[in-house]
């Protein structure tokens, strides 16, 4: 594949007949998308208290299957019955407490941001003297500044940052897809 990069082979796997096809869904999940993201960026302790209760049922849902699963599997150890009754135990006192979990939440936010941040400078820094390292390389500031903020908020300000995290990057999704969904049907 001579005068191809690997990056033209992945975008070129998204011909116009794909991006037509799903250019009404595009829109219609982009704009419900945009909707839920500037509803949590205007009620951002709303959105995190339902982020909270999702994972809470998530953990619920997750733990009834574990344990059906060991009881199904007949496991007569006591360690193959942990992870159910943890996650089982983590769900309901998420469900319980929902504002703890957003406190919980924060800090794995944080977490992920700091390893974000890492990643994007040992990218930036294996992509220098290419053009678009300083992006990658600024994508691991913001990264880092989010993190920091995050942890020097919690965990107060919590309930605030993780609703505004999550509407922030809901709202840019939905727009991504929007756009993604008008431009395909101005090229049909």
């Amino acid at each position: 594949m001579t005068g191809y990069t690997e990056t033209t082979v992945v975008i070129s796997g998204f011909d116009d007949n794909i991006m037509k096809k799903f250019s009404k869904v595009s829109l219609i999940v982009g704009g419900l998308l945009l909707l839920v993201g500037l509803t949590g960026i205007l009620a951002p302790q709303i959105l995190s208290l339902v982020a909270s209760a999702f994972l809470g049922w998530l953990f619920l849902i997750g733990g009834a299957l574990s344990l059906y699963f060991a009881f199904l599997a007949r496991w007569r150890s006591a360690v193959a019955w942990i992870k159910p009754v943890l996650l089982l135990l983590a769900g309901f006192l998420i469900l319980l407490n929902p504002l703890a979990g957003v406190v919980a939440i924060a800090l794995l936010l944080a977490f992920y941001l700091f390893l974000d941040a890492f990643a994007s400078f040992a990218l930036a820094r294996f992509m220098k003297p290419a053009k678009g390292w300083g992006w990658m390389a600024s994508n691991g500031v913001i990264s880092v500044a989010l993190a920091l903020l995050l942890v020097f908020a919690w965990p107060a300000d919590s309930a605030v940052l993780v609703g505004l995290y999550l509407g922030i990057s809901l709202m840019f999704d939905g727009l991504s897809l929007l756009l993604l969904g008008l431009a395909s049907r101005q090229n049909g």
